[in-house]
This record gives C-alpha cells, sequence and structure tokens, in this order.
C-alpha cells in the first residue's frame, strides 16, 4: 500500500500548530516547573531544590499582598458577568431572530465595544462614575467594564447559533399543544444548552483574567490580574510561580467542568431524541 503524499500546505500548518504550541505551553511549563524550586531557589534556572514552600507562602499576605482577597473579587466579578453575559447574550438572540426597525444599528452597536482600545474602556467608565459622584468598583464600573468584552461575544455567539436553529422544532411543539414557554422550556433551551454552557465559559475566562479594561475601573481593591501585575514590581522570588501555577490550574479545571456539563447535556439531549 502506498501512503498518501503530503501536501505543502499540511507542513506548513503542522509547522504553524507547533510554534503555537511552544508559545503556549512553553512559558506555562517553565513556570510550572519553577514554581517548585527549593526555599533559596531564584526566579531562574537553574533549580535549587525542590518544595512546596512557595504555595504554602503565596498565603501569607505580608509576602505577596492579598491574593486571597484578589482572588475571591476575580471569582465573583466572573460569575456576575458570567450569569449577566449568558441571560443579555440569549435575550438578545430571541429578540434578533426577528428583523425588527433599528435592529442592525442595535448591533453594531452592540460590537463596538470590540473595536475601542480596552485601556480606554476603562479610563472612561472611570471617569464616567467619578463625574457622576459615585466610587469606582470591582462590582459595579468594574462589572460594566467588563461587559463591555464580554457581551458582543456572547451576543455574536448567540447569533450564530440561532441562524442555524431550525424553527421547525417549535413548529411541531405547538402543534402538540405547547404554549411559548413549554416550547421554549422543553425544545429550544435543551438545543442551545451547549452553546449556552459555551458562551458562559467564554464570559468567565475573559472577565477571570482581564486586566486592562479593569486597570482605570476597578477602584481601590484589586482583582487577580492586577495583584500579579503588582507584585511583578515588588516580589522577587518563586512565590510569583506558584501563583501562576495555582491560578492556571484552576483556569484548566472551570475548563474541564464547562466540558464535562457540554457533554452531559449533549448525551442527555440524544437520548431524549
Amino acid at each position: 500500500m502506498h501512503s498518501e503524499k503530503r501536501s505543502r500546505e499540511f507542513y506548513i500548518l503542522a509547522f504553524f500548530f507547533t510554534l503555537f504550541v511552544l508559545f503556549l505551553y512553553g512559558p506555562l511549563s517553565t513556570i510550572f516547573i519553577l514554581s517548585f524550586q527549593g526555599p533559596s531557589g531564584g526566579l531562574t534556572f537553574p533549580m535549587n531544590g525542590a518544595s512546596l514552600h512557595w504555595f504554602s507562602n503565596l498565603f501569607e499576605q505580608q509576602a505577596v499582598g492579598d491574593f486571597g482577597g484578589s482572588f475571591r473579587r476575580s471569582m465573583i466579578l466572573g460569575l456576575m458577568t458570567t450569569t449577566t453575559t449568558v441571560v443579555v447574550s440569549l435575550l438578545a438572540g430571541l429578540a434578533f431572530r426577528r428583523r425588527f426597525k433599528g435592529s442592525t444599528f442595535l448591533f453594531y452597536l452592540a460590537i463596538s465595544s470590540l473595536v475601542v482600545p480596552s485601556i480606554l474602556i476603562s479610563l472612561g467608565i472611570g471617569l464616567f462614575f467619578q463625574v457622576l459622584g459615585i466610587r469606582p468598583a470591582w462590582w459595579s464600573s468594574g462589572l460594566g467594564a467588563h461587559l463591555t468584552w464580554t457581551l458582543p461575544f456572547g451576543v455574536l455567539i448567540m447569533f450564530a447559533v440561532f441562524n442555524r436553529f431550525s424553527p421547525v422544532y417549535e413548529e411541531a411543539a405547538r402543534d402538540l399543544g405547547a404554549n411559548a414557554w413549554q416550547t421554549f422550556r422543553y425544545v429550544v433551551l435543551p438545543m442551545i444548552a451547549p452553546s449556552l454552557i459555551g458562551v458562559g465559559l467564554f464570559g468567565f475566562t475573559l472577565s477571570y483574567d482581564e486586566f486592562a479594561r479593569t486597570l482605570m475601573a476597578a477602584g481601590t481593591f484589586n482583582t487577580l490580574p492586577l495583584e500579579i501585575y503588582g507584585m511583578t514590581t515588588n516580589v522577587t522570588t518563586p512565590v510569583l510561580y506558584a501563583l501562576g501555577t495555582v491560578t492556571s490550574a484552576f483556569s484548566f479545571l472551570i475548563i474541564i467542568i464547562a466540558l464535562t456539563a457540554i457533554i452531559i447535556v449533549g448525551r442527555r439531549r440524544a437520548r431524549i431524541g
């Protein structure tokens, strides 16, 4: 048997994919390894022993700042952003299934924030709150800044989902006597559930690691990305790498949970079908 000859495009794509993997996982691997430096280890290779010393040091506030508080704030802010993004994106997707006057203008208005520099949006929101006499905070102005980033993506995803959604299923449900709510609850929602989970995951990850749009709008207390940035200016030990390892592990855990939820929903839908 003769093996199929690979095309030139295949090798070009393989080359760029290899570069992508190296640039993505190379730094993560380096940070992961150096986070296990011994107590007298430094920020670079070679390693001076191996231990969990810097992970225990990570939670000492006097050494690395308010890691616990910033992590908690980023978690709450991420969940608030996720919930709002999922609900608003779903409602927008349902609303835009039928054309209405001004729909095109509203669509471009919703996604226009993607082309505006993030730092300008952050600065503008911070100044706007100050003009109103409201002190900027991570849970108010910070939430608004994050939504200018997550909502356009969520809306675009739901538009794509509903553009491929056949109304035949809804018509069949109505023919069987289902009202509008029952049709949505038992027909539409189960079919778009994996996409909603994806929107939620997208919204959380964008919010959890957002720096530029948080910088001028977070107020007095830092979120986790701001805390990490502050640590890079005053921390000269591998505790910074330990923090990177912990946050990366947490991010992968969120992704695994979301993928598991998508698989479970898909299997249930297949069983029902």
